[in-house]
């Protein structure tokens, strides 16, 4: 099996597919069609949304039961693979993109392609994930509903964890707006935007919980137009990384009801929750099953890992869907120089992604609402 997974990746990786980079996406995803046409012997559903090339295998007439999940973008510019190209050396695999998530990909072909079984399986593989998937959310989010479960082929944590937790995100722009006046002449006949701003960063910065892991961190702000002018108008961009669901909304209604401080000044308050928290609770079932398989196939114990980053998991989360996360490759440098796979685990991690896929095919009922999509 490694030498075909190699062969796979490898075919994957050099096809580059930055995601800004339209034409080069609708490049990688017909590499990508190919690729697990061929391996899986279906052919993949072209899906254009917003000029990005997604791409859709549907197993069996039915309803899904089983949303497994993955992306063909990545974060590396055309030209990459002449200073970083795709190599295997002393057990790890290197290549943009390798471990984020073209290694990925091509697991998930290779699980599926070897179930005597595959009906109830829909793959989803979008080319815009790296943008915080604009294009393609409304897709997956209506997949993971139709869904009993999802399985997302995101890289898995250090030392190989799944990842059972996901902050969630929301991210805001405060406006302030003031009223211009000379700064030498008659500076108290102005509203400094600039000054409401400080207060309001202040009052932000503290809706940080540490103890909950909440962070609420203002960012890229902007303020005046002269040096010798009062500011009329100011502004910070604000990102809010959250646990849990009641979290985001504590923060959500704190920053809304932000006040103004000096008399004149008008707040206005843009953005709000972008993806939901992937909890613990989303995760518990699906990774205790995984422990159970990885066990039965000889594999190590598997651990759980909560991280800060977010991914399409915390899109399939928060439509209700139970959600795992990190299945795909074991590595590291995700989005680095360094970026690599280890290749020690890819066949195990593999198999265990068909296991998985077994159980829930016969095991997880397609909750009642669930029509297909």
């Amino acid at each position: 099996m490694l030498e075909s997974l190699l062969a796979d990746t490898r075919a994957l990786i050099e096809c580059e597919s930055p995601s800004a980079d339209l034409d080069a996406v609708a490049r990688c995803a017909e590499v990508v069609a190919r690729v697990g046409a061929a391996r899986m012997g279906a052919s993949a559903e072209r899906i254009v949304l917003d000029g990005r090339t997604h791409l859709r295998w549907r197993f069996g007439a039915g309803p899904s039961r089983v949303l497994v999940l993955g992306h063909h973008d990545t974060v590396w510019p055309i030209g990459t693979l002449a200073s970083i190209p795709y190599a295997v050396e002393a057990g790890v695999l290197r290549g943009p993109g390798c471990l984020d998530m073209k290694t990925g990909v091509a697991m998930a072909f290779h699980a599926i392609a070897a179930l005597p079984h595959r009906d109830g399986i829909t793959l989803l593989v979008t080319g815009d994930e790296e943008l915080g998937s604009p294009s393609s959310r409304p897709l997956i989010e209506a997949e993971a509903r139709a869904a009993g479960a999802a399985l997302v082929l995101e890289a898995a944590a250090d030392g190989g964890a799944l990842k059972t937790e996901r902050k969630g995100v929301s991210i805001y722009e405060l406006i302030v707006a003031g009223r211009a006046a000379h700064a030498g002449l008659a500076p108290e006949q102005g509203v400094n935007a600039t000054v409401e701003l400080a207060h309001q960063v202040l009052r932000i910065a503290a809706l940080s919980d540490p103890g909950a892991g909440t962070t609420v961190t203002p960012t890229l702000a902007r303020a005046g137009t002269t040096t010798n002018t009062v500011p009329a108008g100011a502004r910070v961009a604000v990102d809010v990384r959250i646990r849990s669901v009641a979290e985001q909304r504590r923060v959500d209604d704190a920053i809304r009801d932000l006040a103004a401080v000096l008399p004149g000044a008008v707040l206005e308050v843009t953005g709000g929750p972008n993806r939901a928290p992937l909890e613990a609770a989303a995760s518990a079932t699906l990774f205790a099953r995984a422990q159970t398989l990885a066990h039965s196939l000889g594999l190590p114990p598997l651990a759980a890992a909560a991280v800060g980053g977010a991914s399409d998991g915390n899109l399939t989360a928060g439509t209700g869907t139970p959600t795992l996360d990190g299945l795909g490759a074991v590595g590291g440098g995700a989005h680095a120089d360094d970026e690599h796979v280890r290749l020690e685990f890819l066949t195990g991690r593999t198999a265990l992604l068909g296991s998985l896929l077994t159980d829930l095919l016969t095991a997880v009922p397609i909750r009642p609402e669930t029509t297909g999509a």
